[in-house]
């Protein structure tokens, strides 16, 4: 066997952090997760870093590819400009490039949706690759490896599986021609459960709409312009959202979560059976959440809780079994961990914190907050107990307000507190701090003064 781990690096797309079964749901149906969490390590108070545009997949990406925050990992923010809002800042060691250049075999399936050069200079195998956001989940153009690195869509072929088998049992071959010879950093990107959220057959009808409770902050309309309500994702279902068409969808993103679950066990199953499960280390996570009816919302284009916080589980030599961890993280922190669990240097450029010293339990926190971002009209901070969220008109759009919640107490996030004299040190302490970061990282909001 190779002395270095290799790595199973598996991220889903729209999968919140609260929608597993070990993270505290008790209707979905997750085992194979369930299992990396007793096995592993998860981290519960887990958030991407927001952003610029309405495909929020793509900066949050952008952060795990690079290590970097969400004004410094991709090429450009202007939210008009597509092209540079979807490229990794050049400058960076990407991570799976960085596994590359100390004799690892790179391997990616699934979706990319950042640009075709930093994918190339990541990977040296692909099979069924989707450059883009969404699509049918029957019917996926992909396209496989591409000696050149342009990966033009003329390449592309419509997949003939549904799209988690396209892509999970692309990784399963992969593993099935791995002899322990070589290292491996395989990446396998998952688009479920993205909509359209059409579980496959053995899936569809599992979860009955009746029978799914509604979340504790349903609502049939959000209480006040957020600055992003016409987008996409909120035009899914009518307004005001009525608990009918709620249950429906909970039903459906459960089928989409459990039959990703299930592909995940045969990855797993096929790791054991090629016996690289103990030399190997499993990494699940999510570009961002989903509200499906919390806050009246559907999409992922708010800083709440459901749409900010994510899974983060760990599995493999180095990372200590069935442990919890409740420390504030960010998602990009995956990247230094990674880089220390394999003993290759971490990149200077990177901005993230190793989650390491977590999970051997010699320091108690590495951020004392956690921030995100969405445009230019939505701007976080949560630290253990308290949360703060500035919402900033952008033309016609948005509003002038602040929320606060008292997350220790309300963690559905339903009283805001952000008027409440008794608190308001807290509220000020937040926007101190707040204002502090975005100079820090030369938050765009606060330097044109919006």
């Amino acid at each position: 066997m190779s002395k270095q781990p290799n790595v199973l690096f598996l991220i889903a797309d729209d999968h919140r952090a609260s929608a597993i079964r070990a993270y505290g749901d008790p209707i979905v149906r997750t085992p194979t997760l369930d299992r990396l969490c007793t096995e592993g390590v998860s981290f519960h108070r887990n958030c991407h870093m927001g952003s610029l545009s309405g495909a929020v997949c793509v900066p949050t990406r952008a952060c795990i590819h690079t290590g970097a925050h969400v004004f410094r990992a991709s090429l450009g923010n202007d939210m008009n400009d597509r092209e540079t809002l979807n490229a990794l800042e050049p400058g960076h060691t990407y991570l799976a490039e960085l596994f590359r250049q100390n004799g690892y075999a790179t391997f990616a399936t699934g979706k990319w949706h950042n640009d075709a050069a930093s994918f190339a200079r990541s990977f040296s195998e692909v099979e069924n690759l989707f450059f883009g956001g969404m699509d049918s989940h029957f019917a996926v153009p992909v396209q496989d490896f591409d000696p050149t690195g342009a990966y033009d869509n003329s390449r592309q072929r419509i997949g003939d599986q549904f799209s988690t088998d396209l892509f999970g049992d692309a990784a399963i071959r992969f593993l099935e021609r791995q002899d322990g010879s070589r290292p491996f950093f395989l990446y396998c990107a998952f688009t479920a459960p993205h909509d359209p959220r059409t579980p496959p057959q053995d899936w569809a009808g599992v979860y009955r709409p009746e029978a799914m409770p509604l979340p504790a902050n349903f609502a049939g309309i959000h209480p006040f312009d957020n600055g992003e309500m016409s987008v996409r994702d909120e035009k899914l279902a009518g307004f005001p959202r009525t608990p009918e068409d709620t249950r429906r969808h909970i039903a459906e993103y459960y089928g989409m979560i459990s039959d990703m679950d299930e592909k995940i066990g045969e990855i797993l199953a096929a790791l054991a059976r090629m016996g690289l499960a103990e030399d190997t280390i499993i990494v699940y996570t999510a570009d961002h959440g989903l509200s499906v009816g919390q806050h009246g919302l559907l999409g992922k284009q708010n800083l709440y809780d459901h749409s900010v916080r994510v899974p983060l589980i760990l599995r493999g030599p180095g990372v200590p079994g069935g442990k919890q961890i409740d420390a504030l993280t960010h998602t990009y922190d995956v990247y230094p961990t990674l880089c220390e669990l394999a003993g290759l240097e971490i990149p200077a450029s990177s901005d993230a914190y190793s989650l390491l010293p977590l999970m051997e339990g010699t320091v108690a926190e590495t951020r004392p907050y956690l921030y995100s971002v969405y445009k230019h009209v939505q701007r976080m901070i949560q630290d253990q107990e308290w949360k703060l969220i500035r919402y900033s008109k952008d033309g016609e759009q948005g509003s002038d307000r602040t929320q606060l919640y008292h997350l220790a107490s309300d963690p559905w996030e339903l009283n805001d507190l952000s008027e409440d004299a008794l608190v308001a040190t807290e509220k000020e302490r937040l926007e101190e701090e707040l204002a502090r970061w975005q100079m820090e990282v030369g938050d765009p909001v606060l330097t044109a003064g919006k």
